[in-house]
């Protein structure tokens, strides 16, 4: 499974968000990850609609994070994006021995949406840190 731009770019702003103790601008968020402002924000207002985010309008305003990073799992960001979780349509085959590659493939993708929603925005932060702790790299946050 390959994440799209819109993917990639939501995780990034959602881990962002789970290391601000305070609101975030989209500018600042931009600036952190090296995204651009104006897709970021159309990124944001997806979550806030799924309820992932809150927004706080005015001067001091910006974004949080509306649930702990362990109640957040990458499946409801990818979903609140609308980035497909299943890379395949699959379509019931009408012989026989298409079956079990039927079969094979309809269990991949439970597994895969299961895995997905089975990690937490707080897991990956970890695994994220984990990995730049390994590479020697200092303690810059970018995914």
């Amino acid at each position: 499974m390959k994440l799209t731009t819109r993917g990639h770019y939501s995780v990034k702003a959602m881990l962002d968000l789970s290391l601000q103790p305070h609101l975030a601008s989209v500018k600042l968020i931009s600036q952190r990850q090296n995204l651009p402002a104006p897709y970021l924000e159309k990124l944001l207002i997806q979550l806030r609609r799924a309820g992932l985010v809150e927004s706080v309008r005015g001067a001091q305003g910006g974004y949080r994070l509306a649930k702990t990073p362990d109640q957040i799992s990458l499946g409801q960001i990818l979903d609140a994006v609308g980035e497909p979780i299943n890379p395949l349509d699959l379509i019931a085959p009408e012989k026989a021995e298409d079956w079990v590659t039927f079969t094979l493939w309809r269990r991949l993708q439970e597994n895969l949406r299961e895995v997905l929603y089975g990690i937490s925005l707080e897991e990956l932060y970890y695994d994220a840190r984990s990995w730049q702790a390994a590479q020697g790299e200092n303690t810059n946050f970018m995914v």
